[in-house]
């Protein structure tokens, strides 16, 4: 074996170990704790992947993956060249919509794990059955969705609308008669935001967007795995933003 396939194949396995997903999760929760209790201002760049990497006794890649965390939280923000910077304390609590009310998080773990039973199953049916006429409106709620993010407008329903119009492609009533059901509290932020005005970083809806973009284009290419897979994604990320929030409650 050359080095190259040995690099590959540790690299791999890496990826793999149950035991990175362990530290990335640590290093992560470490630097947010640090940027939320004031050690890095907003401003601030971060140290160096390398210095990060030496500081926290870990590969490259689960510093990486720590940054990618924090980025989809909306805590830092990347410069091409520049560095990792740290954003607004305004964006930070806006992510962490404070005061936090731990039973009511619970809570929505709890409709995060009922979602996903019934989504991904729902993603791979609607890769498999969705009309032209169908694949179009669920682009239309993508691009109605944009919009809002873009021009800092509040996204629970247009994000609620976006979930209800794979659910219509399944051709399966049921379906959408769930999201009925359930109502915009199938959505988290909204659950935690009730009765207050909608506040939500950017960071982190673009995060958001970024996983809807691929649950569309999934099932736009009629591949069914590909589209349980993009859900399923898209709601463990959910789920683990929600448990990191417990923890730090």
């Amino acid at each position: 074996m050359t080095s190259s396939q040995s690099a590959e194949q540790a690299g791999r396995e890496e990826r793999q170990s149950p035991g990175r997903k362990n530290l990335v999760g640590k290093v992560s929760d470490q630097l947010r704790q640090a940027i939320l209790a004031g050690d890095f201002q907003p401003g601030d760049k971060l140290p160096s992947e390398a210095g990060l990497t030496q500081r926290f006794d870990v590969s490259r890649t689960v510093i990486r993956e720590a940054i990618a965390s924090l980025r989809a939280d909306g805590l830092v923000e990347a410069r091409h060249g520049v560095g990792v910077f740290v954003l607004t304390n305004q964006m930070a609590g806006t992510l962490l919509l404070q005061p936090t009310d731990t039973s009511r998080i619970s809570s929505i773990i709890e409709m995060l794990e009922l979602r996903a039973a019934v989504e991904i199953e729902a993603a791979g049916l609607a890769a498999a059955r969705r009309s032209p006429a169908q694949m179009e409106v669920i682009f239309e709620r993508f691009d109605d969705l944009s919009v809002l993010i873009a021009e800092g407008k509040p996204t629970t329903a247009a994000d609620f609308a976006f979930h209800v119009a794979i659910a219509n492609a399944t051709n399966n009533p049921r379906f959408r008669e769930f999201f009925e059901m359930m109502g915009k509290a199938v959505i988290p932020r909204s659950s935690l935001q009730e009765g207050r005005p909608e506040r939500t970083a950017a960071g982190y809806l673009e995060q958001i967007q970024a996983e809807h973009k691929l649950i569309a284009e999934a099932i736009l290419a009629r591949d069914e795995e590909a589209a349980r897979d993009a859900v399923r994604t898209h709601l463990k990320g959910s789920l683990q933003r929600y448990r990191n929030l417990i923890r730090q409650s």
